[in-house]
């Protein structure tokens, strides 16, 4: 695609990963050993994402990180919103873990400082998606009109199934939920059960240079539309110019593309 193609077009990158510098290249490392894979970014930093988004002309980016320990939730999300405030084209998440002590109160902090939704990653947070002990962090969640970005699937690990994260979309009707990497990391297979949940969104990342094929994509968003699918890239598991060239190769419309591109991130994140 050439550059004044992309220059014309514009992109939220809806899955982002951001870290303080000084841990930056540490928790890069860990990501990479956890899904056993080479990171196209050294390291997560904000100049890196940045740097690697301006190549392709994003305009908006969902940025996050994630908490293992309760202890790190407000940490983390201080420096989400500090990233925020010093960088405007930022959206931040809010990172919770299923046993601090006062989520409800969390989260209204973190919205006090911009905040604007959740994200969570039950895979490295050791919890089932539908245990029912976690019920009242949706319910809190909801309340507030937030919308939760879930990691989905991986074959090595049963906590964020499909069909565990379609059991909470269906309990959870006013809960939107955004099932990342097309629904289920490595379990595209079983993201049909998601059919009938207009609460639940997905988007592209960590699945385009993974599929045993792209028609596959091609033939998910044919099935869910593609109002229901945003263009992320994961960052730092993946660079912006190599996930662009995976979407790029889709056999989408321009309406479609523009669709993923930004129009279903600035309903689901930006209230648009």
């Amino acid at each position: 695609m050439r550059n004044d193609e992309r220059a014309a077009e514009f992109i939220i990158d809806a899955h982002c990963h951001i870290f303080p510098a000084k841990i930056a290249e540490k928790a890069t490392q860990n990501i990479g050993r956890f899904y056993e894979t080479r990171m196209d970014a050294p390291a997560g930093e904000v100049d890196a994402l940045l740097q690697s988004g301006k190549a392709i002309g994003v305009g908006r980016y969902v940025v996050c990180s994630v908490a293992t320990k309760a202890s790190q939730v407000q940490s983390i999300n201080n420096f989400i919103a500090e990233s925020c405030a010093a960088h405007p084209e930022f959206l931040g998440l809010l990172t919770l873990t299923p046993d601090f002590e006062a989520i409800g109160q969390e989260i209204d902090r973190a919205l006090a400082l911009g905040l604007r939704g959740v994200k969570l990653h039950p895979d490295f947070q050791g919890f089932a998606i539908d245990d029912e002990a976690v019920f009242s962090m949706y319910e809190a969640i909801a309340a507030r009109g937030l919308p939760l970005l879930f990691h989905a699937g991986d074959r090595r690990y049963a906590f964020s199934s499909p069909e565990r994260l379609a059991k909470v979309a269906r309990r959870f009707p006013g809960l939107t939920c955004v099932a990342a990497h097309f629904g289920g990391y490595s379990e595209w297979e079983r993201v049909r059960v998601y059919d009938g949940l207009e609460n639940v969104f997905f988007d592209t990342c960590s699945a385009l240079g993974v599929m045993p094929d792209l028609g596959l994509a091609e033939r998910l968003i044919e099935h869910f539309g593609a109002e229901r699918f945003m263009f992320g890239t994961d960052f730092p598991m993946w660079g912006h110019e190599a996930e662009f060239a995976r979407f790029g190769a889709l056999p989408l419309s321009a309406a479609q593309r523009e669709q993923i591109l930004h129009k279903t991130a600035e309903k689901v994140y930006f209230g648009a």
